[in-house]
């Protein structure tokens, strides 16, 4: 009892020391306008931040998510492209801390055009590495994906996992975040790579297997098109996937791999009834062949060991997998939502 007492004074003198506060920085979100990255900008916001979000340029002066925040007139909003290297230069003028989060992400497309992934996810990182070494900001947090890991060879899975490739989009997080990490080395660029599992909740695109499964049932399908039922996940709950990059960038370290995840893992097939349950349907699943995966590329299994980032700041994921499920269906049910889906038609 005693011994546990001390430990726990130790820890939380450990965490005071280094830790700094977002408060009052200015800090940078690329790919602010997507899922993750418009729910941390409202946090940021929240915590006193002055945050820029960037929005990937279009002629419509579109803002993606970053249309839907809370306290949207609180965010300098910038849009453009991390494809263009002296855009990037000008974006990180005056900014203290960086978190890169803009990527192409769906693993589906990646099979039609990886050479877009390459110049997003891998090219881009360099352009913002690049400019923020020429501006020497404080700390970069390199937003990475637990697909880098590929199907599980032990579990739970631990940051000194080994590396699979089994998509070309997992392929360019892993060059990019390996890019990223060489501008520690090379240049003490100070570097920390956050590498969430998956992330679910409201705002998510439908290429995702959650937001598919609630769009079609909320649309009144009595079948759900799903691809594998086997396959195992950890999922995490946004505002906790947030939570956790924030607790990142506020610690000391650099030229480190944290993972955020929940320690928990459930099937695709498990999930579904988990939802239909939540849900009052009666919906059953049907594998659609389209939304296989070529046999070599499916990841079969991910769980994620959290141990490190507890242990260096504290964090663990406070939303049970129901409470975030029955937030995300709520968020979905509403009309003006589910109405930005289209439950019918498969997105890669």
């Amino acid at each position: 009892m005693i011994f546990n007492q001390r430990l726990k004074i130790i820890h939380e003198h450990l965490f005071l020391r280094t830790h700094m506060t977002l408060r009052d920085r200015t800090v940078l979100v690329t790919g602010a306008d997507g899922f993750i990255g418009s729910t941390l900008v409202e946090q940021l916001v929240q915590m006193g931040a002055r945050v820029v979000g960037l929005a990937q340029y279009n002629s419509f002066n579109y803002w993606g998510w970053l249309e839907d925040v809370r306290d949207i007139a609180e965010v300098r909003v910038v849009t453009g492209d991390i494809r263009d290297p002296h855009f990037c230069l000008k974006l990180l003028e005056g900014i203290d801390i960086v978190f890169h989060l803009a990527a192409l992400i769906p693993i589906p497309y990646s099979y039609r055009a990886p050479d877009s992934y390459l110049d997003t996810n891998v090219r881009g990182t360099l352009n913002i590495c690049q400019a923020a070494k020429a501006h020497n900001i404080e700390k970069l947090v390199q937003t990475s994906t637990s697909e880098v890991y590929g199907s599980a060879r032990h579990v739970p899975i631990d940051e000194a996992h080994p590396l699979t490739p089994q998509s070309p989009y997992s392929a360019t997080k892993i060059a990019a975040d390996a890019l990223a990490m060489s501008f520690y080395y090379s240049f003490g660029l100070p570097v920390t790579v956050a590498r969430p599992f998956n992330t679910y909740g409201p705002r998510q695109s439908a290429r995702a297997v959650i937001p598919t499964i609630i769009s079609q049932i909320a649309s009144g399908l009595s079948e759900v098109q799903l691809g594998d039922l086997t396959t195992t996940r950890d999922f995490t709950y946004v505002e906790d996937t947030c939570r956790g990059l924030i607790h990142i960038a506020e610690h000391d370290s650099v030229g480190e791999v944290f993972n955020i995840g929940s320690g928990r893992e459930i099937s695709v097939g498990c999930l579904l009834e988990t939802i239909t349950s939540l849900m009052g349907s009666s919906a059953r699943p049907h594998q659609d062949p389209n939304r296989l995966r070529p046999r070599g590329s499916e990841v079969l299994r991910l769980c994620c060991d959290n141990r490190k980032l507890f242990a260096a700041t504290g964090f663990r994921p406070e939303t049970t997998l129901e409470a975030g499920l029955e937030k995300t269906i709520a968020w979905f049910r509403n009309p003006d939502n589910l109405r930005k889906y289209k439950g019918r038609i498969y997105n890669v």
